[in-house]
């Protein structure tokens, strides 16, 4: 991924209303430009310039099938394992947390462990569990993904200082004092102390 904030975004779906909803949708955000809006058959074309990541509606299996050089995040009526990308399940996600999923898998990139562990597969279950906010929820996916205050306040349009509020209020009902602390407990992987 190129190092400016600028995310280059390519949308595949073989519906014409959801591909045009989306394109406009992502492209309203100043950090995402969308490069094109295509029928998932035409994705087997390069596209030049790479994308940073290709938001995918459909079934699995056209994940599966991608060769992209891309992460792919996928939008799906049904999850799937072995899918190779992060995933959101229509219906459990609302147009904040596709963003904040946009915005992490393209920094994390489809093979991370991390953005294979989040999967997002059901964002809300994390703020019913933790009492996040939609914005806490996003600021603590891309901590999760590894990037840095700097980067975050980039991605989300926002100060470090906000950057660093929102961190402050994580950490409290994360329970935690590192990011490490932080990050296991949003992955499920906090051992007791």
């Amino acid at each position: 991924m190129r190092a400016a904030a600028m995310l280059r975004v390519l949308v595949a779906t073989d519906n014409p209303v959801v591909r045009a909803g989306l394109a406009v949708l992502l492209g309203a955000h100043r950090d995402i430009e969308v490069l094109a809006a295509l029928p998932v058959r035409a994705l087997s074309a390069a596209h030049r310039p790479a994308p940073d990541l290709i938001v995918l509606d459909g079934p699995p299996s056209a994940a599966r099938a991608l060769t992209q050089p891309a992460p792919v995040l996928l939008l799906t009526h049904t999850p799937a394992r072995g899918a190779g990308c992060a995933q959101l399940v229509h219906g459990e996600f609302d147009e904040e947390e596709l963003i904040a999923a946009v915005r992490a898998t393209a920094h994390a990139g489809g093979a991370s462990t991390v953005s294979n562990i989040l999967r997002f597969r059901n964002p809300t279950s994390q703020v019913q569990r933790f009492g996040l906010s939609a914005r806490e929820v996003e600021v603590m996916n891309l901590i999760a993904s590894g990037m840095t205050n700097q980067q975050i306040a980039a991605t989300c349009s926002i100060t470090e200082k906000t950057v660093k509020n929102h961190i402050n209020r994580i950490f409290a009902k994360l329970h935690s004092t590192t990011r490490g602390e932080a990050i296991a407990s949003w992955l499920g992987t906090r051992t007791a102390s």
